[in-house]
């Protein structure tokens, strides 16, 4: 299909920290797609990022993007301006909820910490599409942003505030579908099942969790593939989805449109899970 053709195409890649995030495995995907990419990361991260580039079919460069910090979405934008001129996509696949905003904590989590997950989670999307926008649309066709979210639509025991802060992202998300949309910038969301990623690991409930998905999902579910979430990506990247915005595109098995939990489940968790 010539709409997922992604050859001579540029994208921005962020939240890239292993070869288990989602991240890795859709920058892989773009490049076997003949898409030409950028990593982002910062401070101490930043080596594991460039230990886990490596592992790419071709290793990519990968640059400094705190998100935390208001005067680096300028440079970034400079930086990718300089280097390409323009910008087809971008992945956002970046979140944060300090240790006592989850796993139980929700009605004893300081503002600080209700902040800070929010800034880096769900305004850092705003923030990031707004300063590359002149890139995404210098080509005179717009471009794609995707985000990473979960199934928002239900309260996620053990996720507390980072399921505030999804639920956050996919409003940021529409009003950038809104306001950018006349300008072609497509922003669209991919609601992954649970993967163990390095996330995941800071949420205490989230081998249950993992285990329900795994045996209701009508698809079935693996927790240890993040490749499951990839094609739901790159269909958004492409134009293929080219009059796509504001949604939210579920890869999580299918568990988000049953009631689970009557009756026997559909699957059991594999080997050693749980």
């Amino acid at each position: 299909m010539s709409g997922f053709d992604f050859t001579g195409r540029r994208y921005l890649v962020t939240g890239v920290t292993n070869q288990e995030s989602i991240a890795w495995h859709v920058a892989a995907g773009l490049q076997r797609q003949g898409a030409e990419i950028v990593l982002s990361s910062f401070g101490r991260a930043a080596r594991i990022t460039r230990k886990a580039a490596l592992r790419l079919p071709s290793p990519p460069d990968v640059i400094e993007l705190d998100v935390t910090d208001e005067s680096a979405y300028a440079t970034v934008a400079q930086e990718l301006t300089d280097r390409w001129g323009r910008l087809d996509g971008v992945l956002h696949s970046i979140a944060y909820a300090p240790a006592d905003a989850v796993s139980g904590a929700f009605l004893g989590t300081p503002a600080a910490s209700a902040l800070a997950g929010f800034q880096v989670s769900a305004y850092s999307l705003q923030r990031l599409t707004a300063a590359l926008t002149p890139l995404l649309t210098a080509g005179g066709r717009g471009g794609s942003v995707v985000g990473i979210t979960v199934d928002s639509a239900r309260a996620l025991p053990g996720y507390d505030w980072m399921g505030v802060f999804k639920a956050s992202l996919e409003a940021v998300a529409r009003y950038l579908a809104l306001h950018l949309g006349p300008d072609g910038v497509r922003v669209n969301l991919v609601a992954s099942g649970p993967l163990e990623t390095l996330s995941a690991k800071g949420v205490g409930s989230f081998d249950a969790l993992a285990d329900h998905y795994e045996s209701w999902a009508p698809l079935g579910w693996d927790r240890s593939d993040p490749g499951q979430v990839v094609g739901a990506v790159l269909f958004l990247l492409s134009d293929l989805a080219g009059r796509t915005t504001g949604q939210v595109l579920h890869a999580d098995g299918g568990l988000h449109a049953v009631s689970a939990g009557i009756g026997d489940p559909p699957h059991r968790p594999g080997p050693g899970r749980g």
